[in-house]
């Protein structure tokens, strides 16, 4: 079994920016792609951004056991992880990132233990992250709303993490994540 890096965060609080910054600066990380039930949004593609599959299709890996670790995150919307795409990682040597839901954060570090640093982008306010979800432009204002009852929660699961970075300045919140992955990759799991 090789490394894992978890980044977990309420929608709007920039994880997947972090992400992104963090892949163009580690060689040896790869982006694990989640699968969804949902349909793409705005310019997503099938196998870069989501493996996206039908709701039965889903369910059907669900019953295959083809997930790691998969949760209804939103009524009708589900996301997993594929066993096969953990392991077309690692069989490049490769450390895993993962960009999931606060649950799917914490259900992926209890599966891989030791061998996970699990990461927490902490938004600066709930007022600071609304204004970050009605900035992107591509949900109505009750998912919007729906989005912010939730984070509300998922922050009280912070604690939950091995660290919790606060985004308000992002290249901030880079540089500090970069000192958790230096430290993380050079120990011995």
């Amino acid at each position: 079994m090789g490394k894992v890096i978890i980044f977990s965060a309420p929608s709007g609080s920039g994880k997947t920016t972090i992400v992104h910054r963090l892949l163009g600066r580690y060689p040896q990380l790869e982006f694990s792609i989640s699968a969804t039930s949902r349909a793409p949004r705005g310019t997503e593609r099938d196998g870069v951004d989501y493996y996206f599959l039908t709701p039965e299709a889903f369910a059907q890996a669900v019953a295959d056991a083809r997930f790691v670790e998969w949760e209804e995150v939103y009524k009708g919307t589900c996301y997993g992880t594929l066993r096969s795409e953990v392991e077309r990682i690692w069989q490049k040597g490769h450390i895993i990132v993962f960009d999931v839901d606060v649950m799917g954060g914490i259900n992926l570090k209890r599966i891989f233990g030791a061998d996970a640093c699990s990461v927490f982008i902490m938004p600066p306010s709930i007022e600071e992250l609304r204004r970050r979800l009605e900035g992107r432009g591509t949900d109505a204002p009750e998912v919007i709303e729906r989005r912010v009852a939730k984070a509300q929660f998922e922050l009280t699961k912070a604690p939950e993490f091995d660290h919790v970075v606060m985004n308000d300045r992002l290249d901030e919140a880079v540089e500090k994540t970069c000192a958790i992955l230096d430290a993380f990759i050079r120990s011995e799991a």
